[in-house]
């Protein structure tokens, strides 16, 4: 997975460590931290550091968690990627 991240020129990916991925952790280790792995403090905040990277970039964004609740709290941040616009900016009036 990391050798395809790097042919893809993905720089950072954004995560937070836990049982389901340390196999993964540790390859990374071992690949010298290329693409760069940014340690988030929680599992949603990855996926919002990503959305954020990838917008204000114009660079793939990636993030990473561990299965079960760790992936579910991963969708926010990738509901947010959907919305490319700021929330409530649909909501702007016409009529003057």
């Amino acid at each position: 997975m990391l050798r395809r991240l790097r042919e893809w020129d993905v720089e950072h990916v954004f995560g937070y460590a836990g049982d389901g991925i340390n196999g993964l952790l540790s390859t990374w280790e071992r690949a010298e931290d290329q693409p760069r792995f940014v340690q988030a403090r929680h599992e949603e905040m990855a996926a919002f550091e990503a959305v954020g990277y990838a917008k204000f970039t114009g660079r793939v964004g990636v993030c990473t968690a561990t299965g079960g609740p760790g992936a579910i709290h991963l969708l926010n941040g990738l509901y947010d990627q959907a919305r490319p616009r700021p929330c409530g900016g649909d909501r702007r009036s016409d009529s003057s």
